[in-house]
């Protein structure tokens, strides 16, 4: 089994190395943070607030940002709903609180992944090497540009990560919103729990928070259904967990 050191050079040989930012007031916490992180192949930068982090961003994009919600100036939530998206850099969000409802809305801000503090450096070493491994692995999938699937008038490109309402628009999806997607599409019509879902989605080593499964699923049946004419895509069984409904077609 390779490990995360070596999962990270072999990216280095190929292309840059993983960037990562971590944005935290507290001086301390950046300092284990990075130097942890460093050993492990990484290149980090680190920054106190919204303004050290955009001088930072100023000079190129990130891979991932560990974000603290608790910051001086511009909260991490609000920086949150202004760089998350399919074009940003995967997010995991640290709040001292460890409150649900601070999961539940970086989650539905398009955070990747929350980790309540203290936590330990390997574990967030953990979810990094998760969520870095769940944004290339749609790009890194085998088959041409435009591979991908049709349902109800909808198409997913499983290589662009694109998704396409039936009148044509580009519905835009976090990074959780497209695995979750993707886990439906493969299985379609089929009943899947919530802990299934969590690991298609998100990956056995992630810790289960069904609220956050039923967070990212209420986001993305939303999206479904404003498109769909009515059609009910995503289906929740009582008692057993969700299925989705339509007939899905390859190519």
């Amino acid at each position: 089994m390779q490990t995360l050191a070596e999962n990270t050079a072999t990216r280095t040989d190929s292309g840059p190395a993983v960037r990562i930012l971590m944005v935290d007031d507290d001086p301390g916490i950046r300092d284990v943070v990075s130097d942890f992180l460093t050993r492990h192949g990484f290149v980090v930068e680190t920054a106190g607030d919204a303004n050290e982090m955009e001088r930072i961003l100023s000079k190129g994009p990130v891979d991932l940002v560990v974000l603290d919600i608790m910051l001086p100036g511009e909260d991490g939530l609000a920086i949150c709903r202004r760089i998350a998206g399919p074009d940003g850099p995967a997010i995991i969000m640290l709040s001292a609180m460890g409150e649900e409802t601070d999961r539940i809305v970086g989650l539905e801000l398009g955070a990747d992944d929350y980790l309540p503090k203290p936590c330990s450096p390997r574990e967030l070493l953990a979810r990094i090497r998760a969520v870095l491994r769940r944004r290339q692995e749609p790009r890194s999938a085998e088959g041409p540009p435009g591979a991908g699937c049709a349902f109800a008038g909808w198409r997913l490109d499983l290589v662009r990560r694109e998704l396409r309402s039936p009148q044509g628009v580009v519905v835009n999806l976090s990074s959780g919103e497209f695995s979750l997607l993707r886990a439906f599409v493969e299985r379609p019509q089929r009943v899947l729990t919530r802990d299934r879902l969590l690991d298609l989605a998100r990956g056995p080593d992630t810790e289960a928070y069904d609220r956050a499964i039923d967070v990212q699923i209420s986001r993305l049946r939303k999206k479904l259904d404003d498109g769909s004419g009515g059609q009910e895509l995503i289906r929740t069984i009582r008692n057993e967990g969700y299925v989705f409904t339509a007939k899905v077609t390859r190519g």
